[in-house]
């Protein structure tokens, strides 16, 4: 199964965000889970579903968004 079929966007889960496949997990979960410091064997620990393919394709999908999208300034702290 290649990333692009990892990810689903179901209205029914999560309100329509994307998921890994055959979970409630969403892409922004899994990236913020890594923003904070957890590392590819404690998220897989804690979570038995995931595999790393279904890590890497979050990042993948993750990318593909942001290069889609129009990427504005976050505003600097005084």
């Amino acid at each position: 199964m290649g990333p692009e079929e990892r990810i689903v966007i179901d209205p029914d889960v999560l309100v329509g965000k994307p998921v890994v496949r055959g979970t409630r997990l969403a892409v922004e979960f899994i990236i913020d889970l890594f923003a904070q410091g957890w590392a590819e064997r404690d998220v897989l620990q804690n979570y038995p579903g995931l595999t790393k393919e279904d890590i890497q394709a979050c990042f993948a999908y993750a990318s593909r968004t942001l290069k889609a999208e129009r990427v504005y300034p976050l505003e600097r702290a005084a």
